[in-house]
């Protein structure tokens, strides 16, 4: 299950930037995932907890927002939601071969809510 090393890395690198910032706890992190990003939300969520024990995560939510897929075509700039699976053939022109997927593959912080608390004691 890789959803268990991007919680790992997302945790890694909220609680790199909290200590950095001086703060001590933290409430929410919100992420963007795309839905050809190959993440299942409720198993990152689920993962996530796991990984925020003994952190400065502890007891933090995890709020992600799933962008949709949509592509571009560079023959006739036509943009579309290219759907899950995708489809990469152009409605516009009918083309296929230059297609440039724009969202959808996205796996990045959003956003994190700070909160005031005790660091958990490093082990």
């Amino acid at each position: 299950m890789h959803e268990m090393s991007i919680a790992a890395a997302v945790v890694d690198q909220v609680e790199r930037a909290a200590r950095e910032q001086g703060f001590t706890a933290v409430a929410t992190v919100r992420l963007d995932v795309g839905e050809l990003a190959g993440v299942v939300p409720r198993a990152l969520d689920f993962c996530f907890s796991l990984v925020c024990e003994g952190t400065a995560l502890e007891g933090a939510t995890l709020t992600t927002r799933s962008v949709r897929a949509r592509a571009r075509c560079a023959g006739c700039a036509v943009e579309w939601y290219a759907g899950m699976p995708p489809d990469l053939g152009c409605p516009g022109c009918g083309g296929g071969t230059r297609v440039e997927l724009l969202t959808g593959r996205e796996l990045r912080i959003r956003g994190v809510e700070w909160a005031e608390g005790p660091l958990p004691a490093q082990g």
